[in-house]
């Protein structure tokens, strides 16, 4: 029996091919999960564009020159060689743009398990869990499209926003969020708005998709990216997206000393010269990445499992609202889909108002 996985160049991420490889016999203690679903966003762009550098191609490894781009989804087990964990059992986690995964299940509980497989250890524990659906209090059959595509972004907005609150929002008065019409923009807009309404939400996007993001109704403004410069000079925060460093630029020299913190985040516009590469100073604070599973562990640290997960939950049944009728869900069958899927979302071409999920 052969597994199919998607192959992508790393220093040309538009060419990817599907390849057949044959299933190793299962080890001891290990199960294979066969993967029903998974989404297409640009976090998974993300993942690939800095993939080296945060070590993202290690999840999922793949020949020399090659990476697999790791995706959020759904998995069947269909073949299990560990006690607690039967055939059949569906979980969700982080899985590969393929047909099989083998993982090898520690600290199993009700609630799910992590991946113990040797390569993946020096990555974060966020990455390695999965959980177990018929224990998952997050998890709702009819929304399972939903949780693909929002949940791992909204997560992240999540913890964006705990962190600013944390620190008092740097005194600002207000947040500047490029990329506005990402889903962890929107994520985060949606949890500010709920747990922050007195900072002023401020979303810039492309002049074609500034209806959109007004529409989503989770913004008190919503700015295209050439008009930047006609925002009010108070005391803000910058939280980047988009990773456009010609942008950052304009939002840096706008603010000037107004800008209290400026957080990045993603590379959703590989198009532009990236903000991770460097480049000369910038007026105001030295951006800051936000590295989204740190924060995650040190959130679960401070409120334990089940209140954390509480918490999140709470919020994302919040976000769901407002999500609501916001996305048009397209299913695509097969992994050649998620190949053509994620090469047209390396140019930017998908319409933020549709979420992509994949059934391979």
């Amino acid at each position: 029996m052969n597994a199919v996985q998607v192959h992508v160049r790393k220093g040309a991420l538009g060419e990817a091919a599907m390849v057949e490889t044959p299933l190793a016999p299962l080890a001891d203690g290990a199960v294979r999960l066969a993967i029903e679903s998974f989404s297409v966003t640009a976090n998974n762009v993300t993942y690939a564009v800095v993939g080296d550098g945060f070590k993202y191609w290690d999840f999922f490894p793949a020949p020399e020159g090659l990476g697999i781009v790791p995706m959020w989804g759904h998995a069947r087990v269909i073949l299990s060689n560990h006690p607690e964990i039967a055939v059949g059992e569906r979980v969700y986690g982080y899985l590969p743009m393929a047909s099989h995964l083998d993982v090898r299940p520690g600290k199993v509980s009700a609630g799910g398990f992590l991946d113990t497989t040797d390569y993946r250890q020096p990555m974060s524990p966020v990455y390695n869990s999965y959980t177990r659906l018929a224990a998952d209090p997050e998890h709702d059959p009819a929304r399972e499209a939903e949780r693909m595509i929002f949940g791992p972004l909204f997560r992240t907005g999540f913890l964006i926003e705990y962190f600013l609150r944390g620190q008092s929002w740097f005194g600002a008065e207000q947040l500047i969020v490029t990329s506005a019409s990402s889903k962890t923009a929107m994520g985060l807009a949606s949890v500010a708005r709920q747990s922050s309404p007195g900072i002023r939400r401020i979303g810039l996007t492309s002049k074609g998709n500034v209806g959109f993001v007004e529409a989503s109704g989770l913004y008190d403004e919503v700015v295209a990216y050439d008009d930047c410069e006609r925002l009010p000079v108070v005391r803000s925060v910058s939280v980047d997206f988009a990773g456009n460093a010609e942008l950052l630029a304009r939002i840096h020299r706008h603010f000037e000393d107004a800008l209290a913190h400026s957080a990045l985040v993603g590379a959703t516009h590989i198009e532009a010269r990236s903000v991770f590469g460097g480049g000369e100073p910038l007026p105001g604070p030295k951006p800051q990445l936000f590295f989204a599973p740190d924060h995650a562990v040190a959130f679960f640290k401070a409120h334990g499992q089940i209140e954390g997960g509480k918490l999140v939950a709470a919020a994302w049944r919040e976000f769901l609202k407002a999500a609501e009728g916001t996305i048009a869900i397209e299913r695509h069958d097969g992994l050649a889909a998620a190949r053509d899927v994620f090469v047209t979302m390396l140019s930017g071409q998908i319409d933020p108002a549709k979420g992509i999920v994949i059934e391979p």
